[in-house]
């Protein structure tokens, strides 16, 4: 079917304003207003699209132009098969839980110049859960102002490119378990303001972890920057804890809130998080044509391999305070290391005439 200028209300408990299932849908410019209503279940709610503003479902295919979604809820692209395209709209939500675009069970959603703005907690703008999915976004403003909101939570395949990132009140992004999340030229921005439940959590700007919750599979996680600019306005800029994962940058602008660029540690695991004195992180750093700034921590049940490549410039120090875990540092020809304290690794492959030491030791 197609429509144009509809608009779509619901204010019910347990229901969508606009649900569309297992068939074709184009819709242009229309309404949904889903401004009360909850949900009996909240894994129904966070898994499955139920109380949602919008929810395609056994294998839709939507295409949505110039919409307007004002609700307490999401837009929901859930189960294999299904696909939400959404382009040129404007999503508000405001309750709790409720992220602006959201995929789950194996669902895809391509999105291109939204703008998106959340106001509740554990909100993300650009969202997916349980199953996960593909989600491709293209242009516009993601904006979160809750706590537990980064811009983008991430337990799918998420590409972003040429799009504003911001979460005012939380982390910038978060990959948890075996998913990605890759940035093209985009200008992040996070304010993780403070800890969610106890004060041993870390403050960061991009977390990448496992929770142990069955919402993710475990395995290897993947980060992927190029082009851009990313901001931490408080805590360290990457955060890795209890899972193994790759970070990829190119030619990334960061803006650090504090000494911190990287910090590899366990957790106390009061969130669930692994077990405490187990759940380190292994992390794979690989920097191309990339300047990196600040310092890099490393526990003794972590371990990192940096490899900075295509005349990169790090200038830093690794575990300025002495041996912790396996670190292993590669540099290329034309990279150079500027020690800012004394540094500590495991093995190092390169020229050392490429590290320059100032007044500190490697």
């Amino acid at each position: 079917t197609t429509a144009d200028g509809e608009t779509y209300s619901s204010t019910g408990d347990d229901e969508n304003a606009l649900r569309v299932d297992g068939v074709t849908a184009t819709l242009s410019n229309i309404t949904v207003n889903k401004t009360a209503g909850s949900s009996s279940s909240a894994d129904n709610g966070d898994f499955y699209g139920m109380n949602a503003g919008l929810l395609a479902q056994n294998g839709a295919t939507v295409t949505i132009k110039n919409a307007t979604v004002n609700t307490g809820v999401k837009i929901f692209s859930y189960g294999t098969g299904t696909t939400v395209n959404i382009s040129d709209s404007t999503i508000r939500t405001t309750g709790d839980c409720s992220g602006g675009i959201q995929t789950t069970g194996g669902g895809t959603t391509n999105a291109a110049n939204l703008d998106v703005e959340t106001q509740g907690n554990s909100s993300a703008a650009i969202r997916s859960d349980r199953g996960g999915g593909t989600v491709n976004v293209n242009g516009g403003s993601y904006v979160t102002n809750g706590t537990g909101s980064p811009a983008v939570y991430s337990t799918a395949d998420v590409s972003v490119s040429d799009a504003t990132l911001i979460a005012n009140n939380s982390e910038a992004v978060v990959v948890e378990g075996k998913n990605s999340v890759s940035l093209t030229d985009c200008n992040v921005t996070g304010n993780m303001t403070g800890t969610y439940q106890d004060d041993s959590e870390n403050i960061h700007n991009i977390m990448i972890y496992q929770s142990m919750s069955g919402d993710a599979e475990v395995g290897e996680a993947n980060f992927t920057a190029e082009g851009g600019v990313i901001t931490a306005k408080s805590g360290d800029m990457f955060y890795v804890t209890n899972t193994d994962c790759t970070i990829s940058l190119k030619n990334v602008v960061f803006k650090l809130a504090n000494e911190v660029f990287l910090r590899v540690e366990g957790n106390s695991s009061s969130r669930g998080w692994g077990k405490e004195g187990a759940n380190g992180g292994d992390v794979v750093l690989n920097a191309a044509d990339q300047e990196i700034d600040g310092q890099i921590l490393v526990d003794s049940i972590s371990s990192l391999k940096l490899n900075l490549t295509e005349g990169s410039g790090f200038t830093g120090c690794i575990n300025q305070d002495g041996a912790e875990g396996t670190v292993d540092v590669t540099l290329s020809k034309d990279s150079t290391w500027t020690l800012t304290g004394d540094s500590y690794v495991s093995s190092f492959t390169g020229s050392t005439d490429n590290v320059i030491a100032n007044v500190y030791h490697l």
